[in-house]
């Protein structure tokens, strides 16, 4: 991976970290299902008028859509809602690491290098020592809801590295016009018909803050950046960046929640940032053509 798409990948990993914090706070005006609804719907609208399509098959705009947008972020949401914690979300959430390297390897024919394997697990011995030390109280529900979170992720960045989508931008957009109905269903079976208006009537300067970084620093350019980064660099590579996340996301809700890390937690966070080093540099030595890595890019034809 070349050093501009590393730092890349550490930027989005700040912005997302950040974003479970702000999930916290957008949840105290919208219901979960509603607040994904909004959420995209502000990202495609108006910028589906004027962004052309994303040069791949409908059946990959569905599919990453209902993964990576609506699947992932109505389980996460929901999980938050229903008593996880923003600082162990951002922990759970990093389980699509290991779902997306197995997924990549059996669906994409990906063999990571032997130093990646060894980063990967040192980044998870990073979280099983944050988890030790924390989760006990967290409703089972909950811990179910963010771990199916965490694999459609994972579903939706393969479906995204077999798309080869050749403009992520009109890729992000476009997939964007998979959630916002049918979630407004669902928020409207479970979360009730008045859901709206009382999300509305809520609504104050922090939580239009809140849904403005979710609409355009998490997602205009998290996923923007992240459908470049896994398009031009095979998924291994790319999707361990992601560890840093539950480092900047438990030291936010220190900050600005009051959720107070304990040893393991820190301890944690040090192991999974020396995982994320070794992981890049191991990913730097073994940069090779992308036709080298990714033998389905050869193939067009099977990403229409």
């Amino acid at each position: 991976m070349p050093a501009r798409h590393a730092a890349l990948a550490t930027a989005v990993a700040l912005v997302w970290g950040v974003n479970f914090v702000v999930i916290d706070i957008a949840l105290d005006a919208f219901p979960p299902l509603l607040l994904v609804a909004v959420r995209f719907t502000l990202v495609a609208f108006p910028a589906v008028f004027f962004f052309g399509r994303p040069g791949i098959g409908w059946r990959w705009v569905v599919a990453i859509g209902a993964t990576i947008a609506a699947g992932q972020f109505a389980f996460l949401f929901v999980a938050m809602d229903r008593g996880m914690p923003a600082g162990l979300a951002s922990l759970v959430l990093q389980l699509q690491v290991f779902f997306t390297v197995l997924l990549a390897m059996v669906t994409l024919g990906e063999r990571p290098r032997r130093l990646q394997l060894v980063a990967a697990g040192i980044g998870f011995a990073g979280i099983a020592v944050i988890a030790t030390g924390r989760g006990a109280d967290v409703p089972l529900l909950a811990c179910a809801l963010g771990v199916g979170a965490a694999l459609s992720w994972a579903v939706g960045n393969v479906c995204t590295r077999k798309a080869q989508a050749p403009r992520p931008v009109e890729l992000l957009v476009w997939t964007s016009l998979v959630p916002p109905l049918p979630l407004l269903g669902l928020s409207l079976g479970f979360e009730g018909t008045g859901a709206i208006g009382d999300a509305w009537a809520a609504l104050d300067l922090g939580s239009i803050a809140a849904l403005a970084y979710l609409v355009l620093a998490s997602t205009a350019f998290g996923y923007g950046a992240w459908g470049y980064l896994i398009r031009h660099n095979p998924a291994s590579q790319v999707v361990p960046f992601t560890l840093l996340v539950p480092c900047v996301g438990i030291a936010a809700a220190w900050i600005a929640l009051g959720e107070v890390p304990n040893a393991a937690e820190l301890a944690g966070g040090v192991i999974i940032l020396a995982g994320l080093v070794l992981n890049a540099w191991a990913g730097m030595r073994a940069r090779r053509p992308l036709s080298a890595t990714a033998p389905v890019a050869a193939a067009p034809s099977r990403a229409a």
